[in-house]
């Protein structure tokens, strides 16, 4: 699972990212990759998720066990 410190990390980054004098091509190189990133966790984070929800979800089945 995503760890919650590598997306205060990102966070970080992209907070500190424009004061860090990179000329603005790979700055904006730079932004689109961390965003290409954070898409990847989201989608990770998603497909885990959905995962262990499936696997919580319990199934019914009818007792025949009346007396």
């Amino acid at each position: 699972m995503i760890n919650p410190r590598m997306l205060l990390f990102i966070g970080l980054w992209v907070a500190i990212l424009p004061y860090l004098g990179f000329p603005l091509f790979i700055k904006n190189i730079l932004f689109v990759l961390t965003g290409l990133l954070i898409m990847y966790l989201a989608f990770v984070l998603y497909r885990t998720l959905k995962d262990k929800q499936q696997k919580e979800v319990e199934t019914f089945s009818e007792s025949n066990n009346f007396n």
